[in-house]
């Protein structure tokens, strides 16, 4: 795979449908897109990437949110809860710390229910409901189903989710509840979940959301669109570098193919393409290994250990997009501790921004890349954060400062604080 689609955009076969369709990213098998529920090519089990015969220039995007960019997308708007949109904030400490010229955060947790994944489910969501499906599934570590909850209640599509029992922070087993999913707590692990999903969707029981579905993606692909127009617009440049935690690894396979898709439009040239920069925790590297060995597939890890429960997967679906997008853009991957990943997590806090255990690994990835010196002083960085601080109130607590009991008068205070 390289910075070029695949097939040139212009060659649209005729199962397209408004000018898009699904391709296989291995044996460039195509397939109408709307016509019958796929995820993965029928020939060969590859995964599917959704393609177009007229790609879009900057000038294109207008509008606020994810469906500003529309001619990105493969439908039109229709279950929306104003998702997109996110900061990207300065982070002065961090950046004289690290000593990178240029360090931005842009926090994902921004979004409606808290987390990136919104940006995908409006655009699988609105797929679902054209396809006419009746029950809405994912396997999660918790923001998937806290997402797929809330936008499957808008659609008023029935909506069940598979969690690994005692694995998911309380703050996005709340969520799924609230916004009335079923919620099914099952005997094993994430993958465990997602493979029972799978069967379920293979089965036509349900309508599989995991980054799996090739649609879903395309509203995550935005994250890149906006980091591109947000640093041109506040240093002049695009960034040289995106550094972003991986689980499933869907964000890394979709900033790779929101690339591509500039490139391949005249919109990129291909030394301004960030390089890709992938953050795991120690507990939990399949793709750092495959990238440290120069694999193309991953080895499945069965047992998975790390607080930062986001990213808490032994088998990233994503995996084969997601490690040529590392590669293709001069990118690489890195492990991180838990105590890094906690560290990081505090110092984001001091600067004023909040977020779960697994969004502060791009920082902590940061850090030791920097120690490596692989990561050079005058790159302009971009750190993805994926969640909000409340998603995992527990891990923040323990993260900060325990409360101080006082006696209950002002007296009692005050000598208290001197």
């Amino acid at each position: 795979m390289s910075l070029e689609l695949d097939a040139p955009a212009e060659a649209a076969p005729d199962v397209a449908d408004d000018g898009v369709w699904l391709a296989c990213i291995e044996c460039d098998n195509v397939l109408a897109p709307f016509d019958d529920v796929v995820y993965t090519c029928p020939d060969c089990d590859s995964l599917l990437e959704v393609r177009y015969a007229d790609l879009p220039t900057f000038d294109d995007f207008e509008g606020r949110g994810v469906w500003r960019y529309d001619d990105a997308l493969p439908v039109e708007m229709g279950v929306t809860i104003q998702e997109g949109d996110t900061p990207l904030y300065s982070v002065p400490d961090l950046e004289e710390e690290t000593g990178v010229e240029h360090l931005h955060v842009k926090h994902e947790g921004m979004n409606p229910t808290g987390s990136f994944k919104d940006r995908g489910m409006t655009v699988g969501v609105q797929v679902a409901s054209e396809l006419g499906v009746d029950r809405l599934a994912c396997a999660s570590t918790g923001n998937t189903s806290a997402a797929l909850a809330a936008y499957g209640a808008r659609s008023e599509l029935e909506t069940l989710v598979l969690l690994p029992a005692g694995k998911v922070a309380a703050g996005k087993v709340a969520q799924a509840s609230l916004h009335g999913a079923r919620i099914l707590e099952v005997d094993g692990n994430f993958d465990t979940c997602l493979d029972i999903v799978q069967d379920l969707a293979g089965m036509g029981e349900a309508y599989l959301l995991n980054s799996l579905n090739p649609f879903r993606l395309e509203g995550q692909k935005t994250i890149g669109l906006e980091i591109l127009e947000q640093c041109k617009s506040r240093t002049g440049e695009f960034p040289d570098r995106i550094v972003l935690p991986v689980g499933n690894a869907g964000n890394t396979s979709a900033l790779y193919k929101a690339f591509r898709e500039l490139v391949q439009a005249g919109e990129l040239d291909e030394t301004e393409v960030p390089k890709l920069t992938g953050v795991q925790a120690e507990g939990a590297a399949p793709m750092v290994e495959a990238i440290e060995e120069g694999n193309d597939e991953i080895h499945r890890w069965d047992d998975v250990e790390t607080r930062a429960t986001a990213i808490r997967i032994g088998n990233p679906v994503n995996a084969p997009k997601a490690i040529p997008g590392i590669r293709e853009t001069d990118g690489t991957a890195v492990a991180v501790s838990d105590e890094r990943i906690t560290d990081a997590q505090r110092s984001l806090a001091e600067e004023g921004v909040g977020v779960e255990p697994a969004s502060a690994a791009s920082i902590a990835g940061l850090r030791k890349l920097r120690d490596r010196g692989v990561v050079d002083a005058d790159e302009n960085v971009v750190c993805l954060t994926t969640g909000h601080l409340l998603k995992d109130p527990d891990a923040a607590a323990a993260a900060g400062a325990d409360p101080e009991p006082v006696p209950g008068d002002t007296e009692g205070v005050l000598e208290h604080l001197d």
